[in-house]
C-alpha cells in the first residue's frame, strides 16, 4: 500500500488472506478491508488502485465480484466521470440474506438428492448430514440476525 501506516498495510493484507482462506480472490478481501478504513469513506477505481498497489484490472474484477456480493456500492461523484465505490449500509446483513437464500435451494437440491438415492445408504447419510446442517442454520439464522438488527439499532 502507498503512503500508509504499518497497522493499514496489516490490516488490509489480512482481509485479503481472509479472502484467500474462503477461496475468494485475495484483492476482493483487500478492497474490502481498505473501504473499512479508508478516509474518505468513497473512493475511486483509481484510487484502490494506488493505494493497494494494485492494477487497474484487478480493481475491476474484484469491485464486480465485491458488487455482486453486495457488499459495496457504486457512488456517483458530483463533477468525476471515474467510478466511486463504498461499503453498502449493512452490506454484512444483506449479505447473510443472500446467504440464507442459498441455503433454501441447497436444501431444495439435497432433498432432491435424497429422494433419488434414498435407496443408497452411504450417499443418502452423506447428503442427509449437509441437509439437516442447512436446515438447523436456516431455521436459527433469522432469528439470530432479527436479535442482531435490534442491538444495532439500540446502539
Amino acid at each position: 500500500m502507498n503512503a500508509h501506516t504499518d497497522f493499514e498495510h496489516h490490516f488490509v493484507e489480512e482481509w485479503g488472506l481472509i479472502f484467500a482462506a474462503s477461496g475468494a480472490a485475495p484483492m476482493m478481501g483487500r478492497i474490502l478491508g481498505y473501504l473499512l478504513i479508508c478516509d474518505p469513506p468513497v473512493q475511486s477505481s483509481a484510487q484502490l488502485a494506488e493505494a493497494l498497489d494494485a492494477s487497474k484490472g484487478s480493481i475491476s474484477t474484484a469491485t464486480r465480484q465485491l458488487l455482486q456480493a453486495e457488499l459495496i456500492e457504486r457512488v456517483p461523484v458530483r463533477g468525476s466521470r471515474a467510478t466511486h465505490f463504498r461499503l453498502r449500509d449493512k452490506a454484512m446483513e444483506q449479505h447473510m440474506e443472500s446467504d440464507l437464500a442459498r441455503l433454501a435451494v441447497m436444501i431444495r437440491l439435497l432433498d432432491s438428492g435424497l429422494e433419488r438415492y434414498g435407496d443408497d445408504p452411504d450417499r443418502v447419510a452423506r447428503m442427509a448430514a449437509f441437509r439437516d446442517f442447512y436446515a438447523y442454520l436456516l431455521e436459527e439464522l433469522p432469528a439470530l440476525f432479527e436479535r442482531w438488527s435490534k442491538q444495532r439499532e439500540s446502539r
